[in-house]
């Protein structure tokens, strides 16, 4: 028999600092320095396009459709946390709606983002909460079936540990291993400034692709020599 608990307490979170410089940057950024990864499938997306979120991510498993450890979750969630919820991808039952939502803003709970549904959406938009879901639906959930909290869940195709950053915008979630989300800072802002230098000389006429001949020649799409 395991004797790894189904609830996981303590564990190490990315420092304020850097959550605060990490939360700079577009998600789509943070992405393409950590390798094309750690984006979440475009199903989890924010309720409002406006809506960003930043933070360590606190893991929570539950069944389709029950949210109890949602609430054991958000009694032990430190300030800065994201409630990051595997859902199963479940529509057919919201998990969380305005009152959970209220009490997580007031818990300083930095948002949530949840492989399934919520509900009372026009609620939480005006609540100014952030939060990514797979969707809405009315239908609540139940309170009864056990899950996990602070154990290595899969959300939206990305295996999120607890203490990973997290960071969400309108073009959804992306998720950074804790060890590595200092050391891709770097990386993240020397990527912003040639993109906008890149912008710039687009603006100023210079629209052509200079990788994109060799590339195309690498794909056997141009012999050489050729050009289009």
């Amino acid at each position: 028999m395991s004797n790894v608990p189904d609830i996981i307490r303590d564990f190490d979170r990315v420092p304020a600092n850097v959550v605060k410089e990490a939360s700079t940057f577009q998600p789509a950024i943070l992405a393409d320095v950590a390798g094309r990864r750690g984006a979440m499938h475009g199903r989890i997306k924010a309720l409002r396009p406006n809506m960003k979120v930043a933070g360590t991510a606190f893991t929570v498993e539950v069944r389709p459709g029950d949210n109890l450890m949602i609430h054991a979750a958000m009694a032990m969630a430190k300030p800065g946390d994201v409630l990051v919820i595997d859902g199963k991808g479940d529509q057919t039952a919201a998990l969380m709606g305005t009152i959970m939502m209220t009490a997580c803003k007031k818990l300083g709970i930095a948002g949530v983002v949840i492989d399934g549904a919520a509900r009372d959406s026009l609620e939480i938009e005006e609540m100014d909460f952030p939060v990514f879901s797979v969707g809405t639906n009315p239908n609540g959930p139940t309170k009864m079936v056990p899950g996990r909290i602070g154990h290595p869940v899969s959300v939206g195709g990305v295996i999120v540990n607890p203490g990973d950053f997290v960071i969400g915008d309108a073009d959804g979630v992306v998720v950074v291993e804790r060890e590595k989300i200092e050391g891709l800072l770097p990386s993240a802002a020397k990527k912003v400034k040639d993109e906008a230098a890149r912008i710039e000389a687009i603006k100023g006429g210079d629209t052509n692709a200079k990788w994109l001949v060799s590339a195309l020649r690498a794909a056997g799409v141009l012999k050489e020599g050729e050009v289009l």
